[in-house]
């Protein structure tokens, strides 16, 4: 009797270690059906990591996988059929637009003409150059921050205000003595780089020197900016071709794309008609 209960117990415990999943090679850890395997993680761990760092990363990944898992598969179980539907319903939607996007998007980089030129540029300008308002003021200038005590100080002075592109070799030989310039007054900048750049202007004194024409010179501890404004335009205004010049050429190059998108698409369509892929059946 102990003899037949022994061999009992036995086959019992033989048949649970039998029902229990067995570890598949090179894998390292299961949920369910489903393994974790080396390959999974060979790239997860950058080089030089330490060996403590390297195994709380390993774990923390086995631990976030085995989440998903039994995450996904709880919701398989519990949530309505209907509710699975829908969902199912939305990730094959979202499959084919992920698809039909990314080739769509391969296509129209290898076909879409990249060149816009100036003229181009120019003539959509001015058709739409009501259509581009200042959103807030721009300012061409120039400014110099220099030390006071500079021994040049009085000839540097003079050049800036008396600026002459002859000068270009005098500009490379004392630019590094300059705390900060900007002496490329044909670029507009908004008002916000002019404060950063410069915090001897603020909104009190703005009006006072943010002036076409105007010419500063302020002192601020040992240090003094030369300040010329060239030009000016207030918020609200047409927007200067050279300023809004990059802004152009990404809506004409978007207008390219969607024709481009639009002919894809019919042609597409034609072609299957033709060859009867393509059928609307009445």
């Amino acid at each position: 009797m102990i003899r037949n209960s022994f061999f009992l117990l036995l086959c019992l415990f033989a048949s649970c270690n039998y029902f229990k999943p067995e570890q598949k090679p090179e894998s390292i850890a299961r949920v369910g059906k489903s393994y974790l395997y080396k390959s999974d993680i060979a790239t997860l761990v950058p080089a030089g990591t330490s060996k403590a760092d390297s195994i709380l990363l390993v774990r923390d990944f086995i631990n976030r996988w085995a989440s998903q898992k039994l995450l996904i598969e709880a919701a398989e179980r519990n949530l309505s059929d209907k509710k699975k539907s829908e969902y199912n319903a939305l990730i094959k939607q979202y499959k084919i637009d992920l698809y039909t996007k990314a080739y769509i998007e391969e296509v129209v980089k290898n076909t879409v003409d990249t060149l816009v030129n100036e003229d181009e540029l120019k003539a959509y300008y001015k058709q739409n150059k009501d259509n581009f308002k200042t959103n807030a003021t721009l300012v061409r200038l120039r400014f110099i921050n220099v030390a006071k005590d500079n021994p040049r100080f009085a000839t540097i002075r003079n050049k800036f205000f008396n600026y002459s592109k002859k000068d270009k070799k005098f500009w490379d030989t004392y630019a590094l003595q300059f705390k900060s310039f900007a002496m490329n007054d044909s670029v507009w900048v908004d008002m916000s780089q002019v404060y950063y750049k410069l915090p001897v202007i603020n909104p009190d004194n703005r009006d006072e020197i943010i002036r076409p024409g105007k010419k500063a010179e302020i002192q601020s501890n040992n240090d003094v900016y030369l300040i010329k404004i060239t030009n000016v335009i207030d918020k609200n205004q047409v927007s200067p071709f050279e300023y809004i010049k990059p802004t152009l050429k990404e809506i004409i190059l978007n207008q390219r794309k969607l024709e481009l998108i639009k002919q894809f698409e019919k042609e597409i369509t034609d072609d299957a008609i033709k060859n009867n892929d393509y059928e609307i059946y009445k």
